[in-house]
């Protein structure tokens, strides 16, 4: 069942859209133990580079909670999630300092611990680190691209620290930011323009924080970019373009986007990235599409949250 939005375009059933995340949160649990990190791993290949899954899970569940719209069943498998991502995974925050220590200018310790603490997970050594790396000439020397700088700023205002860079700056410097020619826009382009908008909305949290001219850009492009995607069957990337869509002034929250996208979801509640799922060893199945999955369950609560509060102010 669909609505018609106040553009013209059919809305997807809420129905469906909470099924897509509930599904989602189903297979992250079932699949807990392959957020795993490779303690044993070389530092010259990336010790750190297993910590990314993890740090996103903490940042899904955070958007979970504070969007106040997932089922009992949701809330109770997102805290088991994070409880056992905490106390099994990371040690209790000892791994994220074992990584500090090994890179202790990279930000990854950083990123994956403040969805942590803003949960109510503390670790006193670690934030001593942050505080004193954040100090340093080297880390605001350190060469990242645009929209991870837009991320580190984002991050550093919410733990409490002057971000190093005025976030004005580094959103003029964004592909969004300079609102470009909409046909050029390719894969690595569209996840610079989602990422641009996860940090100005705090995740989708606020959406005010959206300045109204990249609205304005979005609200007249994103429903050609949509098209491509789902046509494309390029899953990961439609999953973040549909957090985008319900983060505007208006959300179409377009029926056919997420109607196409709820279809490629699998019965278990695994959703591909790109057309059809992968083969391979289960971990191997795990570091294909747990992003994918993640990105499921993060558009339906923020599609959710926005959908409840337009009906609350109608």
């Amino acid at each position: 069942m669909t609505s018609t939005g106040t553009a013209g375009t059919a809305r997807a059933d809420t129905r469906l859209i909470h099924g897509v995340g509930l599904g989602a949160m189903e297979w992250l649990h079932a699949h807990r133990d392959g957020f795993r990190l490779d303690p044993d791993a070389d530092p010259e290949v990336g010790f750190l580079e297993r910590f990314k899954p993890v740090g996103e899970l903490a940042l899904i569940c955070k958007v979970l909670f504070q969007a106040g719209v997932a089922g009992s069943r949701q809330a109770q498998l997102a805290r088991q999630l994070i409880d056992h991502a905490w106390r099994h995974t990371l040690d209790g925050g000892a791994m994220l300092v074992r990584g500090q220590r090994t890179e202790p200018i990279s930000p990854i310790p950083f990123e994956v611990y403040l969805a942590f603490k803003e949960l109510g997970y503390s670790h006193p050594e670690l934030e001593q680190a942050i505080r004193l790396n954040h100090r340093l000439v080297s880390s605001a020397a350190f060469d990242v691209p645009n929209v991870r700088r837009l991320a580190l700023c984002a991050y550093e205002r919410r733990f409490g620290l002057p971000p190093q860079v005025p976030m004005d700056e580094v959103v003029a410097r964004t592909w969004l930011g300079r609102t470009p020619e909409p046909w050029t826009a390719e894969g690595h382009i569209g996840y610079d323009v989602t990422h641009t908008v996860f940090h100005l909305t705090d995740w989708g949290e606020r959406p005010e924080g959206l300045p109204p001219r990249l609205a304005e850009y979005l609200a007249h492009w994103l429903p050609a970019w949509l098209d491509d995607w789902l046509d494309l069957k390029r899953w990961d990337l439609l999953g973040e373009l549909l957090v985008v869509d319900a983060c505007l002034p208006e959300p179409t929250l377009d029926a056919r986007a997420w109607e196409g996208f709820a279809g490629a979801q699998q019965p278990d509640g695994a959703m591909p990235a790109v057309r059809a799922m992968p083969e391979g060893s289960p971990d191997d199945v795990f570091d294909v599409v747990y992003h994918s999955t993640l990105v499921a369950a993060f558009a339906s609560v923020v599609a959710m949250s926005r959908a409840l509060s337009q009906l609350a102010h109608a």
